[in-house]
């Protein structure tokens, strides 16, 4: 099968998958000159059609940052995206016999693929959701396209991408949980509270919480433990304030009623009298 635009002429010359919404193909370019691979996502689908151009229109990315050609062709519409070779995180990442700086390494390179990849998010979060992600030998992570189509829903924004991607991270650092890796604990329990909104927030948290040589020392460790208790922190803080303003107010309403602030007499009227001696004389 052969698949023509105005720039490009795509031969078929591997199926990867076939889906109820879009067949997944790898494809050559005939016109180019040397050999070019593309990952070909073929949808015939209408409905489906009508969501991909709705999600690219509103998406702050312009369509040619990741897509590399769109047109319509034999009654399908065709998107072409890049062809990298398949080499599955799932399957080659070792995080039993990496230790935990690799693990934390792979981490951060997996956020590091997500926010670079100018990709709208309700595509993005087919991604990660399929687990398209490939490990390069140098721990570099990088995405794939090879996605089903079906459960596409053009609601879903940077924060479901966020979440998506912490439990992936988070399933990569478990085989370091029982090291107490802190990375771990702290992803584990703000993904319980659903505290991640956007993929920088959640890539500040793996990289201060990572593993360096300077681990060890006091000042790492109390950094450690108060980006763990962040939020329980924060919301002591703001109880205190919340009564530190009802004193003041209490104070005030006080103030304007009695002339003086009664509970003030405790610290006041206790130095009026020394002993025997008056101090108001």
């Amino acid at each position: 099968m052969i698949y023509q635009s105005q720039k490009m002429r795509l031969k078929s010359i591997r199926v990867i998958e076939r889906t109820s919404m879009n067949d997944i193909l790898v494809c050559q370019d005939l016109n180019a000159s040397e050999e070019s691979l593309y990952t070909t996502l073929v949808i015939y689908d209408h409905e489906l059609v009508k969501k991909i151009l709705t999600i690219y229109d509103r998406s702050e990315y312009a369509k040619e940052k990741s897509c590399i050609d769109s047109f319509s062709d034999q009654g399908a519409f065709v998107l072409v995206y890049p062809y990298y070779k398949e080499r599955s995180l799932q399957k080659f990442y070792m995080g039993t016999t990496y230790t935990l700086d690799e693990c934390e390494e792979v981490c951060i390179n997996t956020l590091l693929a997500c926010i670079a990849a100018e990709i709208p998010y309700p595509i993005l979060y087919l991604i990660l959701e399929q687990k398209q992600l490939h490990l390069a030998k140098n721990h570099n992570v990088y995405l794939g396209y090879t996605i089903n189509l079906e459960n596409l829903d053009v609601k879903k924004t940077e924060r479901d991408c966020a979440v998506q991607c912490a439990k992936i991270l988070r399933e990569l650092l478990e085989p370091k949980a029982a090291q107490k890796a802190i990375s771990y604990q702290l992803l584990d329990k703000k993904i319980a509270k659903k505290s991640y909104h956007r993929f920088t927030e959640l890539y500040k948290d793996v990289r201060i919480a990572s593993a360096t040589k300077n681990k060890n020392g006091l000042w790492a460790k109390c950094k450690a433990w108060f980006y763990r208790n962040r939020d329980s922190l924060f919301g002591i803080l703001f109880w205190i304030c919340v009564l530190l303003v009802l004193i003041v107010i209490v104070s005030f309403v006080t103030q304007a009623i009695w002339g003086d602030i009664p509970w003030l007499r405790l610290f006041f009227n206790g130095f009026k009298e020394i002993g025997t001696e008056s101090l108001l004389q």
